[in-house]
């Protein structure tokens, strides 16, 4: 599974908060990794330069998975730190493919 991270120009896109925010998603997402061929992160303070938001929850983190054989998969979370953003963005990404390859299998039923 190949993780990409994308950041806005009002985050410091360092290599060690991008190594840190590749393995929340590569960990949240890993019982998927034999199905999904790629991840797109988004990274974005919508609070932009104002300085420190105070608790407003302007870090926003979209994720896109590319699932074989399926469209992709998109999910937006929005919180007060990026952290939080990804956790909650990778949760919900998470949930969603258990929710789609469930439903795949179980419309293929057992062969007879």
């Amino acid at each position: 599974m190949q993780i990409q991270i994308n950041t806005d120009h009002n985050i410091d896109g360092r290599e060690a908060l991008v190594e840190h925010f590749r393995g929340v998603v590569a960990g949240a997402l890993s019982r998927f990794s034999d199905h999904i061929t790629r991840v797109e992160v988004h990274l974005s303070d919508q609070g932009g330069d104002a300085g420190a938001s105070s608790g407003q929850n302007d870090k926003r983190c979209m994720l896109e998975a590319r699932i074989e054989d399926r469209q992709p998969l998109a999910v937006t979370h929005q919180a007060a730190t990026l952290l939080q953003a990804v956790d909650g963005a990778a949760d919900k990404l998470s949930r969603m493919i258990e929710h789609t390859l469930g439903r795949a299998a179980r419309s293929e039923g057992p062969q007879a």
